[in-house]
């Protein structure tokens, strides 16, 4: 083995799962050796035709105690990468970084009472691999998870989320989880309609929720659409409500899915 094929492992697809034209999920056997906190993300590496390596970062949907890992894409339009991923099919080889990236995690926070987690598009992968472990159940009064996609069809995992708070482990704690989807381009029953910046600034979003975004109770992490991160981390920031750093406490944390 050379030492640049040390860096990674080869894994092999189990399933890819097509949700519409430009989203779908991906299932990979997972070396036993791997190990990742909730909220991180790993670099996953193709083979092109031409026998060179593309690589792109992904955060995991799956849980720490998974034995597989699972991903969340969008076809990116003439995108190097999703290209190629999405070609491939059960059986395909693919490469996995031997280590996990990444700072979404819950220990960046001191505790709080409410945890809120922002996601559109495929940002929504960390939050469902954070809610499959225990810690946030445990240490959190009251989960939000908003979740915002353009059209209705586009609102991936609702049955992973609708069985969430069910699962035998959680026993009553599962009462926490308060889902609020979130769809931009369309009226949907069910649903909020408008950008996640629009809402916090109109106030609809927390009445939706029954809560207030604040300083003291507050704990919110936030993925997808990099403008959509930059525009709430402003509004976020006009509270009180700051980015939690390692040399500074703060009530948010981030991830560019991009």
């Amino acid at each position: 083995m050379t030492a640049s094929d040390e860096k990674f492992t080869c894994q092999r697809l189990l399933e890819v799962h097509t949700l519409t034209s430009s989203l779908f999920t991906l299932r990979t056997t997972r070396d036993p050796g791997f190990r990742f906190t909730a909220g991180q993300f790993a670099r996953l590496g193709v083979q092109k035709a031409d026998g060179s390596l593309v690589w792109r970062a992904y955060s995991m949907v799956s849980a720490p105690h998974d034995d597989f890992l699972e991903f969340f894409s969008i076809v990116v339009p003439g995108g190097e990468f999703t290209g190629e991923l999405a070609r491939l099919r059960p059986g395909a080889e693919l490469r996995v970084d031997r280590q996990a990236f990444g700072f979404l995690t819950l220990d960046r926070f001191a505790d709080g009472r409410d945890l809120w987690l922002l996601a559109t598009g495929t940002g929504l992968a960390p939050f469902l691999s954070i809610l499959q472990g225990f810690e946030a159940w445990e240490r959190f009064e009251r989960i939000f998870l908003i979740y915002s996609a353009r059209e209705a069809r586009e609102l991936a995992y609702q049955s992973l989320i609708a069985e969430l708070p069910e699962r035998d482990y959680l026993e009553e704690l599962g009462r926490k989880l308060h889902y609020i989807p979130v769809v931009t381009r369309e009226q949907v029953p069910g649903a909020l309609n408008g950008r996640i910046t629009s809402l916090i600034s109109s106030g609809e979003l927390e009445r939706a929720a029954g809560a207030e975004l604040e300083p003291e109770h507050s704990r919110i992490m936030l993925c997808g659409n990099p403008q959509m991160i930059e525009d709430t981390r402003q509004l976020l920031k006009a509270r009180g409500l700051n980015l939690a750093l390692t040399r500074r406490p703060g009530q948010v944390a981030v991830e560019n899915y991009w």
